[in-house]
């Protein structure tokens, strides 16, 4: 395998690992931040790493390699921008709950969920992954599944109501898309007392994963050429 640059950005921070250390490296984004600024940044923490090529977990949906709109919470530029060349090497991007769920991965058809600020969601099939929009799937009362058990939903209906609705909306999801397993991950996973069945828990930490197997042979066509990815 290359030597992998792993990158994953949230809206309050850019964190990056290469697979020979495990220790991640970090910093500040925001709602100003530009691709220009995240490279700079990117390429101040890398002293002492070997770089071949690079993977992108960004919170924007994904088509042919390039963000179609601009991340909701960080500044403008991300969709025109040259990846590659400002890099200076390969660039793969995906969606970041995609690469998560492709990190969480150990086979068959898993669904994974990520409870943040919004419903992250994405299926993958034998290593092949399949974008889903499940966040603004209506759920009742004129709301969304998003509105229910994402960051909203928690602050409006407390822990216990919110860990109640994590439960029904995980079985009603598992009953729909037959996965094998739902993998829950987000930072909002700490918040739940007991996993729904059939489901296990994720880490973040496993979105570095993701990156590093998205250049690996297996995985060489997991993301299509399309990826609405939330």
């Amino acid at each position: 395998m290359k030597s992998i640059l792993a990158i994953d950005i949230g809206g309050t921070h850019v964190k990056i690992r290469v697979p020979g250390d495990p220790q991640k490296r970090e910093f500040e984004s925001g709602p100003t931040l530009t691709p220009q600024q995240m490279v700079a940044g990117v390429k101040k923490l890398c002293t002492g790493w070997k770089v071949e090529a690079i993977s992108i977990g960004l919170p924007a949906p994904i088509r042919n390699n390039r963000p179609l709109k601009n991340p909701v919470n960080l500044g403008p530029g991300w969709v025109d921008f040259d990846y590659d060349h400002d890099f200076g090497a390969p660039v793969k991007l995906i969606n970041d709950a995609a690469m998560q769920a492709v990190g969480s991965y150990k086979g068959g058809r898993m669904l994974f969920l990520g409870l943040g600020t919004g419903l992250g969601s994405c299926l993958i099939v034998d290593h092949h992954v399949v974008p889903t929009e499940l966040a603004h799937m209506p759920y009742r009362k004129d709301r969304t599944f998003e509105d229910y058990v994402g960051l909203r939903g928690l602050k409006r209906l407390g822990k216990k109501r919110w860990r109640g609705h994590v439960e029904k909306v995980c079985g009603i999801l598992f009953d729909a898309l037959l996965p094998d397993e739902i993998v829950i991950g987000g930072g909002n996973v700490k918040n739940l007392k007991a996993l729904p069945a059939h489901c296990r828990a994720g880490d973040n930490a496993n979105a570095f994963e993701g990156g590093f197997r998205l250049w690996a042979k297996e995985w060489a066509d997991a993301v299509p050429v399309y990826d609405d990815g939330k």
